[in-house]
């Protein structure tokens, strides 16, 4: 089996991108574009747009196993996982690879995602003191989410310098939400409708491209009713929505 790489390249933040393609036979179904970029060589370069020397693709990658979201890419237009995301799952022989576009390009397929980590800062979202036991299972759902910020990339109403933080700021807010008790709520509520309830659309486009597949419709269920609507969700208990008096 064989497929040719089309990659988007760019010496620096400054220079113009260009393309090159990349020739690339495999035997193994199971080889995945992360791996594949790792391996190019300069003889499987059959194609490249101006008067460029070979070097190797840059891209951010880590534990190939899906569980840091760090090689987030575009494959074909669609966002994904490079170590999620096989040769062999492609009909057709070419494979165009690009960078995410919400990000600021550093180097090739590498782009900074640090404001992804620099909201999570301006949000407080962590404890001070001892949480409790409460919220432990939607607390738990949210804190799988990878920060791989396919989601911002898919987002129709989120831009990086905007006040919404689209589900990745969400995602730990929940998590904050569903574990401080209601009468410290108040801060944490403010935070979350003006950097997530505000800037909704509820498109949902997130829900379809996360890679962990995250229970979004119930993390904004949950969210809204404890920071917007003043009520906390108790399924485990009862099952029913409650009234709680903080917050």
């Amino acid at each position: 089996m064989e497929k040719t790489l089309r990659i988007r390249r760019q010496e620096n933040p400054f220079a113009s991108p260009y393309f090159e393609e990349y020739r690339v036979p495999f035997e193994d179904k199971n080889m995945t574009i992360a791996v594949a970029l790792l391996n190019l060589t300069e003889d499987q370069r059959i194609k490249v747009e101006g008067t460029h020397p070979f070097r190797p693709v840059a891209f951010d990658h880590s534990c190939h196993q899906k569980r840091c979201g760090a090689c987030a890419i575009v494959i074909n237009d669609h966002p994904a996982l490079a170590c999620d995301t096989r040769l062999s799952s492609f009909s057709g022989d070419v494979i165009k690879i690009e960078p995410l576009k919400k990000f600021p390009i550093i180097l090739d397929l590498l782009c900074d995602r640090s404001s992804i980590f620099e909201r999570m800062k301006e949000l407080d979202v962590w404890i001070e003191g001892d949480s409790g036991l409460q919220g432990e299972e939607i607390s738990y759902e949210a804190t799988r989410c990878i920060k791989c910020g396919l989601c911002l990339e898919v987002c129709p109403n989120f831009y990086r310098e905007g006040a919404f933080g689209g589900m990745a700021a969400m995602a730990e807010q929940a998590a904050l939400l569903a574990k401080i008790p209601p009468e410290q709520r108040k801060k944490a509520a403010k935070n979350y409708k003006r950097s997530v309830f505000d800037g909704c659309g509820k498109s949902l486009a997130c829900r379809d491209i996360c890679p962990v597949k995250l229970d979004i419709e119930e993390l904004l269920v949950r969210s809204n009713a404890a920071a917007i609507w003043k009520r906390w969700l108790k399924y485990q208990e009862t099952g029913v929505i409650g009234f709680c008096k903080g917050g």
